[in-house]
């Protein structure tokens, strides 16, 4: 029997890719029906690590991708939402969630594949709703998912008379190891380990291969997908790069317990075929799900161990962005209005100092362009939104209170003061994303532009510092020096722009150079006169 060779790749490399799509669409469209319920799943639900495996669970299932629950979970250890001993949690969750993959193709809808994907494309193409298109997209996922599939496996019908792949198999059979090397590495390759469990179950159900081969390469799926979360982290904190590890060792762990095990495992899932007659598909999502739950249930009860470990593993201190108030206790506003309003100040000064921090890597991105410097500029532009909502909603509390005149007057200079400081973060959001765009562009600035910029981001910096400093201790000098330093920002702006302009003439600079140019010093101007509100608050003004 002659195998056409053409035939066979073009179907699988095309069948792999309509499934990946496949399954990029559906979590989109499960994701943006969700909408921004997944941070809020993980974030309130992770107060213990059994509350954590339940969330990973249920996000995974949503955005059908355990490594993208993993890179979430990262995100929210680098941005101060969750301890690294809750992410544990949410990540032994998050391989119990991406098995539900396995079971749905283990359903066979693949006969329904297409009018599924003609159904998606009804609810994308024909109604303007969003949370229509979003459920749109999810089916069409759904169905091109089955559709991806149904290609690769008929890409591999011709494989079971191979004599080579043959060969392949029945040393995977001998040698597990062989299976789990071969399950990561190409789960590495597409990046989806639910991709390579679709294809084995294929293999499987065309008698391709034996169960005692296709066995470990689930458990190298699952050691693949975690190298998803490691890339994610290198750029993260040193918490971040924690959360990702811990993900590695678990897999590990988890793989090497069922290799040695692995007779017994093999008996017990055919054991499970035989008892529920599951197909060839099933069998191998129940072994998927078993591991999966077995390892969580093992590894569970030695969290802290593993948080320990990892912690030895990845030593330094944590530069970790809190997101949530430390100082607002909601008790002082009816007991004592004063600690209160000290309360809110103390909060208020912590979200200052993220404002100047904010600056400072702003700064740093712009003179290296390194991305870790643009997401902790970021987060911690998230992190002052967050803090802006609490400490208002605390202090419009607070304003139902009967306040003295001199409680009233701090009130209302720390409710214009929170809304100056969001302003701040604001405008160092913009000039990252100039520095963006001159970095996409391949925009060129000049070395004097370039030193302008410099000397302009260092009186811009220190006059906010100077303006936090003068809240903190409402000291009448500094507010007083804030003021003068405002003075020469602005004079700085005008001939920066002068001084620019002369250069556009002469030709040295170009347009879009200048355009990025005088965008960030109006930023940077605006931002110095959001620290003398700030300073003018101080003096009562």
């Amino acid at each position: 029997m002659e195998i056409d060779i053409q035939k066979l790749i073009f179907e699988f490399i095309g069948g792999l890719g309509i499934f990946l799509l496949g399954i990029k669409f559906m979590g989109e469209g499960l994701q943006k029906s969700a909408g921004d319920r997944l941070r809020d799943i993980l974030d309130r639900f992770t107060s213990n690590p059994f509350m954590g495996v339940l969330a990973g669970v249920i996000v995974t299932i949503l955005i059908q991708s355990s490594s993208g629950t993993t890179v979430l979970t990262v995100g929210l250890v680098n941005a101060g939402f969750m301890t690294l001993r809750q992410a544990i949690g949410v990540i032994m969750g998050a391989n119990i969630g991406t098995t539900i993959t396995a079971f749905i193709i283990g359903i066979d809808i693949g006969a329904y594949a297409l009018p599924i994907i003609a159904v998606g494309c009804f609810l994308l193409f024909f109604f303007k709703n969003k949370k229509a298109n979003a459920i749109g997209q999810a089916v069409f996922g759904f169905g091109a998912l089955f559709f991806g599939l149904e290609l690769m496996s008929n890409g591999m019908k011709p494989l079971r008379s191979l004599e080579a792949f043959q060969e392949l198999t029945v040393s995977m059979s001998d040698t597990p190891i062989l299976g789990v090397v071969i399950g990561t590495v190409f789960t590495l390759i597409v990046q989806s380990s639910s991709a390579t469990i679709g294809i084995l179950q294929g293999l499987f159900a065309e008698g391709a291969m034996e169960l005692k081969a296709a066995i470990p390469v689930l458990f190298g799926d699952n050691l693949g997908t975690t190298i998803t979360a490691v890339l994610a982290s290198l750029g993260a904190t040193v918490a971040a790069k924690r959360a990702a590890f811990t993900h590695v060792i678990f897999n590990l762990v988890g793989a090497t317990v069922f290799i040695i095990i692995l007779d017994l495992f093999t008996i017990f899932v055919a054991f499970l075929q035989d008892q529920f007659s599951l197909s060839p598909e099933m069998t191998l999502a129940f072994a998927h799900g078993s591991f999966n739950i077995t390892n969580t249930i093992i590894q569970f009860p030695f969290i802290g161990a593993l948080a320990w470990l990892v912690t030895k593993m990845i030593p330094g201190e944590d530069s970790i962005i809190e997101y949530k108030p430390k100082h607002l206790d909601p008790i002082f506003i009816q007991q004592s209005p004063t600690l209160a309003l000290d309360q809110a100040k103390s909060e208020l000064v912590r979200m200052g100092e993220y404002a100047y921090k904010g600056l400072e890597e702003t700064n740093k991105y712009l003179n290296t362009h390194l991305m870790k410097h643009s997401e902790m500029a970021m987060q911690i532009e998230g992190a002052l939104n967050n803090l802006d909502r609490k400490i208002t909603n605390y202090l419009i509390s607070l304003s139902t209170e009967s306040l003295s005149e001199l409680e009233s007057a701090k009130h209302s200079t720390l409710l214009d003061s929170v809304r100056d400081i969001e302003r701040i973060g604001d405008h160092f959001e913009n000039i990252v994303e100039l520095i963006d765009y001159k970095i996409s562009n391949k925009v060129h600035l000049t070395d004097k532009a370039k030193e302008d910029l410099n000397e302009m981001f260092e009186l811009t910096i220190s006059t906010v510092q100077q303006a936090v400093e003068a809240l903190e201790d409402m000291n009448r000098e500094e507010a007083l020096a804030v003021i003068q330093k405002e003075d020469q920002i602005d004079k700085m702006e005008r001939n920066f722009r002068k001084r620019h302009i002369i250069r556009m003439n002469e030709g040295i600079c170009s347009g879009s150079g200048g355009i990025v140019f005088v965008d960030i010093i109006s930023n940077l101007e605006r931002i110095g006169d959001h620290a003398v509100n700030i300073a003018e608050d101080v003096l009562g003004d």
